[in-house]
């Protein structure tokens, strides 16, 4: 009696024995290099043997990135994802292993066309020949998740989409065991992971795995990604700068999906846009800008703009000057943010755009990336020397900086940051993918391309937005000088019961002095922030509500009074 055989002729017991033997690999492969990690990076220097530690770290870090990215190649599927999401990570990775996952692409051989025939014909329920009038059997494209076919529609499906030339995306064949056994595996690593106080202290790995596998049990959803293509399409429906694909519904599944062929000059093919008469510094730019718009603009955004996603589509030059339209694909990793979230976003954007590294920091905090405990005041100075010494720079500038400097920098930049606790809000990581993506086309198109060129017109636009409701703006500044005055006094309180009980240690002689010292000049400041937030709010006011603001300009006079007279008693 043959063997049961799973899908696409696969025998179910050869099938279950090549899932436990890849679930093994990737746990082995992970136990290994963990245990390699915590002897070197913990014991070691426990042991005073510190300088032993470094002296190998780079080539030992550099060492593991590329087995890692051997293994993701042989083995595919989710792997692949994995060692992009890593590359990303520069917040809580060294470089040695970012800087070589960086170029992992996710290009594997194609599936075989009948197991590819037989899934495709069993979810659209007929036979391929007569669901389309062709079907070119080598993939214009090959991914681990999936391949992509150009086909033609029959004359009455041509006829209802306005061309018969379409792409037709296939799950490859068995791809849902696989992601399944692979998210099993990071889960079980993800364990380890959050019992090491090293990681586990800048990075929730449960939440980090979680988000991966949301992102990728939606990517090989086609369904889902034609309803994102179409929620796209419609965001930027009066955008003559943006062109979405059409779906086509009635040959579309969860596992197939078929879009109108948009098929032109790939994004990054730079001698054909310049033969099309298509300026790539133009293309960059335009780029960046609606890429802004979805994420500070929509709130939407596409997640993997990547060259093989964007196409350049050649037009007819409108009253703007652009001769061109940006075409995006691939809508199966599409992220969201929240209001909030988009608002200290912006908020962010101001702070770079301004060079402003204490704002910077600020805005970090509000929009939830750090712990409020965390202690900002390295990293601050960090941000300022990195403004003062490449903010403004562009991508040619920055290679003609002495690699010294920049490796040295970097360093030093980047302990700061591993030295932080980190915690990401839901869909930064995209963002941080999207950004990343982003900032490397535009380099390709332009070596001179300069990111912060791209940035300075959005920030000003974001500002004139914000900037218009003066009385809100005045509101907001004594309630918050309000608030400074109400929290002061019960955290003094709370500090000197705390030194009493000798909870806090100061290492001075003369405590008492300092502490009343100390004293005084906080109910000053306090006076003077409330002096401030008053004579601030009345003069913003004056000119749109001149009553109010005389009122707040006289009450001011108040809190000055109690700023210039304050610690006038006894000690």
């Amino acid at each position: 009696m043959p063997p049961a055989s799973g899908p696409y002729g696969v025998p179910s017991g050869r099938r279950a024995g090549l899932e436990r033997a890849r679930y093994r690999r990737i746990l082995r492969f992970a136990a290994t290099y963990l245990v390699q990690t915590w002897w070197f990076e913990l014991v070691l220097p426990r042991l005073g043997l510190e300088r032993l530690s470094d002296r190998g770290r780079a080539a030992r870090l550099t060492r593991i990135a590329q087995r890692f990215h051997a293994l993701a190649v042989e083995l595919g599927g989710l792997m692949i994802k994995v060692g992009q999401f890593l590359s990303s990570r520069l917040d809580v990775l060294p470089p040695e292993i970012t800087r070589e996952l960086a170029g992992l692409q996710d290009e594997v051989p194609a599936a075989a066309f009948p197991a590819v025939r037989e899934l495709a014909e069993s979810e659209l329920g007929v036979p391929l020949a007569r669901a389309f009038a062709h079907v070119d059997e080598v993939p214009v494209a090959a991914a681990s998740l999936g391949q992509a076919h150009r086909a033609r529609l029959g004359a009455q499906d041509a006829e209802l989409l306005g061309q018969d030339g379409v792409v037709v995306k296939v799950q490859r064949p068995g791809i849902q065991a696989i992601v399944d056994v692979d998210l099993a595996a990071l889960r079980r690593v993800a364990g380890w992971l959050s019992r090491l106080s090293v990681v586990s202290r800048h990075v929730d790995p449960h939440a980090l795995v979680a988000e991966f596998a949301k992102t990728s049990l939606e990517e090989i959803d086609y369904l889902h990604e034609a309803v994102g293509a179409e929620r796209f399409a419609a965001l930027f429906a009066n955008d003559p700068r943006v062109k979405v694909p059409e779906v086509v519904w009635e040959r579309t599944t969860r596992r197939v999906l078929t879009l109108a062929d948009v098929s032109a000059i790939k994004i990054n093919d730079v001698d054909a846009l310049r033969a099309a008469s298509i300026d790539p510094h133009e293309v960059a730019n335009v780029f960046a800008e609606v890429m802004f718009e979805q994420l500070l603009g929509q709130g939407y955004f596409h997640a993997d703009p990547h060259p093989g996603n964007i196409f350049v589509t050649p037009g007819r030059r409108t009253s703007d000057g652009q001769a061109f339209t940006l075409t995006f694909i691939d809508f199966g990793m599409m992220g969201e943010i929240t209001d909030e979230l988009r608002a200290g976003l912006r908020r962010l954007l101001v702070a770079v755009a301004a060079r402003n590294g204490q704002q910077l920091i600020e805005s970090i905090q509000q929009v939830g990336i750090l712990l409020p405990s965390a202690d900002t005041a390295e990293l601050e100075r960090a941000m300022t020397r990195l403004f003062d010494r490449f903010g403004g720079m562009g991508f040619a500038q920055l290679r003609r900086v002495d690699p010294r400097e920049f490796r040295d920098f970097g360093q030093e930049f980047g302990r700061v940051v591993r030295s932080l606790p980190f915690q990401l809000p839901e869909n930064f990581l995209l963002v941080i993918r999207s950004m990343s993506l982003t900032s490397g086309v535009c380099s390709a198109l332009d070596p001179e391309f300069n990111i912060w060129d791209a940035i300075e017109p959005f920030a000003q636009r974001l500002l004139r937005e914000e900037g218009g409701n003066v009385v809100a703006s005045a509101a907001r500044e004594i309630v918050s000088a309000a608030g400074v005055f109400a929290r002061l006094p019960g955290r003094i309180d709370t500090l000197i019961t705390r030194v009493n009980d000798g909870v806090v240690t100061v290492a001075t002689p003369a405590l008492d002095i300092r502490l009343s010292r100390l004293e005084r000049l906080i109910r000053r400041a306090v006076g003077a922030v409330l002096f401030a937030g008053f004579l601030i709010g009345g003069v913003l006011l004056v000119p749109s509500a001149l009553p109010a603001g005389i009122v707040l300009m006289c009450v001011s006079a108040l809190p000055l009074g109690y700023a210039l007279l304050a610690g006038g008693g006894r000690r």
